[in-house]
């Protein structure tokens, strides 16, 4: 073998050498632990190796570890906690890292007027609506609002396009002919009918009786407790039933004077 053959060789040898020893301890293993701000121990965090797309999970007492080099970016996230970071820039000790949980809001709470009777209180309390709250145990979205026709405004019949605006007719012939008009008010009166069935069934007949409504003016009580305090209406469109009672008994004074008036005034 000639001499520069040789020297080749040996050049190759050595390159191929090093390399193999770069490539061998430019990926280490990055371990370390995940803890909570009070110091207890976070399982299934997502790992990932930002620079090299690697992932992996924590285990069940917050230990981790991944495949890494220097300057690496180390990610770590779980739902209910803030994502954090971490830029590797040794290998001689273990990793420790801090998960924040992020605050959760809690629903409001609406304070009732109790009695202290219990018999009374207990029937007063809203009737659980099992349907809505299985969607939101099992994570389903809300039903559809009502599906209906849009009821056209004038506005709606004229088209501006270019080169040339263009009429809506059916739109045009609905508000001038005053279809527009009932549909909007046949709207408002099934809204009506649809939020006042919606309280019946999750309030009974006792209820009412016991704030001095009689059965057959349940009806009418709700329709003058939307008007008179709009706000157990808007309690009654975000499903809120409990907002709903203690918005409406708000107007019961007043009720119960409208009634006593209406009564005199047929006696006479």
């Amino acid at each position: 073998m000639k001499l520069a053959e040789f020297c080749l060789l040996q050049k190759t040898g050595i390159f191929i050498s090093v390399f193999c020893f770069g490539l061998l301890f430019s990926q280490q293993k990055i371990s370390g632990k995940i803890l909570s701000e009070n110091g207890m121990a976070i399982g299934n965090v997502l790992v990932v190796n930002v620079s090299s797309d690697k992932k992996i999970y924590s285990d069940a007492i917050g230990n981790f570890t991944i495949e890494g080099s220097v300057n690496d970016e180390i990610r770590f996230s779980k739902v209910g906690y803030e994502r954090a970071s971490k830029k590797i820039s040794a290998y001689d000790s273990s990793l420790n890292i801090i998960l924040i949980r992020i605050p959760e809001e809690i629903e409001e709470v609406e304070i009732l007027n109790l009695t202290g009777d219990l018999n009374k209180d207990s029937k007063r309390l809203a009737k659980e609506d099992k349907v809505a709250k299985l969607q939101k145990d099992i994570g389903l979205p809300k039903p559809p609002e009502v599906a209906r026709e849009k009821a056209p405004e004038l506005s709606d019949a004229f088209v501006i396009g270019f080169p040339m605006a263009a009429i809506n007719i059916d739109a045009l012939y609905k508000v001038i002919s005053g279809d527009a008009r009932r549909m909007k008010n046949l709207y408002r009166f099934e809204d009506l009918q649809r939020h006042l069935k919606w309280v019946v069934n999750r309030l009974d007949a006792e209820y009412f009786g016991s704030l001095g409504i009689p059965k057959e003016k349940i009806n009418e009580f709700l329709q003058f407790a939307f008007l008179e305090n709009p706000r157990s209406l808007d309690f009654v469109k975000s499903k809120n039933i409990n907002g709903v009672v203690f918005e409406i008994e708000k107007v019961i004074p007043k009720y119960i004077e409208r009634i006593k008036s209406q009564t005199k005034n047929s006696t006479k």
